[in-house]
């Protein structure tokens, strides 16, 4: 992926180094079932009910924030402001989130955000979390791609989710969700969500190119890196890994057929008027 010379300033708050109470609980206990079942996209209430359960809302003390200067930090503010510039083409009066880096944990707007839980967007306060680390443990204990365009699917996911905020998708969610029968009715909302998200990650990448003037653009085999991570991160293909049978009523980020799917239809059309994937719900 081509993405070094893109412009900056995607509005990303950098906390790495900054001393945080521990929260209780264990973090290392907690990797790979929290991974696989909140990766890409955690629900807000489910972030708050994690909060309370290990520890509660934490503190933060002070340290030095600003615009990252090693190069992962760069790749963030790079991406998201190529991501920014996009949707300020798709979206009239688009407002960019906030991007704040971290390391194991974290103060948010939906309660004490912890690396465990992995890339999350909060929509209390219109931010995305991300603790870079989560990177390397996508690859080595997910079997998702290393790619730059990997990871750029990853945040690319979240900054759809604060989409989905505006339009307010997610707030209609929210509603259906409270008014769904059983837990299976109210997952196959969450699912929709979370496959909107993806496609949504799709219009990003193909219209990336004409945002940036060409410094930021998927290159020969990118997208095939990114359908990888999607097939890894599938709810199937994270109960399969953890030893579990396979529950598609238990599902709420889609299967990884679904997750593919709709990555690749979002970058086919490049339209997130084909992102429609509540439709006949």
């Amino acid at each position: 992926m081509r993405w070094k010379g893109g412009r900056t300033g995607g509005r990303v708050e950098d906390r790495r180094g900054m001393k945080t109470a521990a929260a209780g609980g264990g973090v290392g206990v907690l990797v790979l079932g929290l991974l696989g079942y909140y990766f890409l996209g955690i629900d807000p209430q489910t972030t708050q009910q994690i909060a309370s359960t290990f520890g509660g809302a934490g503190s933060q003390e002070q340290g030095e924030v600003g615009t990252p200067e090693d190069q992962a930090g760069y790749f963030v503010d790079v991406i998201g402001s190529n991501i920014n510039d996009v949707w300020s083409t798709q979206m009239r009066d688009y407002a960019p989130p906030t991007t704040v880096l971290y390391t194991q944990g974290t103060n948010t707007g939906c309660g004490y955000g912890q690396a465990a839980m992995g890339p999350f967007y909060c929509p209390s306060d219109q931010t995305v979390y991300l603790d870079l680390s989560f990177w390397q443990q996508m690859e080595s204990q997910l079997g998702a791609s290393g790619a730059d365009f990997a990871k750029a699917y990853v945040i690319a996911h979240e900054f759809g989710h604060h989409v989905q905020t505006l339009t307010g998708q997610s707030q209609e969610v929210r509603q259906a969700q409270q008014r769904a029968g059983n837990q299976a009715d109210a997952n196959r909302y969450a699912v929709a969500l979370e496959l909107q998200a993806d496609c949504y990650a799709g219009v990003w990448a193909a219209n990336a190119s004409a945002a940036s003037g060409g410094d930021v653009a998927l290159e020969e085999g990118d997208i095939q890196e990114g359908l990888r991570t999607a097939s890894a991160i599938g709810d199937d293909a994270l109960q399969e890994r953890a030893g579990r049978n396979v529950n598609p009523e238990s599902f709420t980020h889609g299967s990884s057929e679904q997750r593919q799917e709709w990555l690749l239809r979002g970058y086919r059309s490049g339209d997130p008027e084909t992102c429609d994937t509540f439709g006949g719900m």
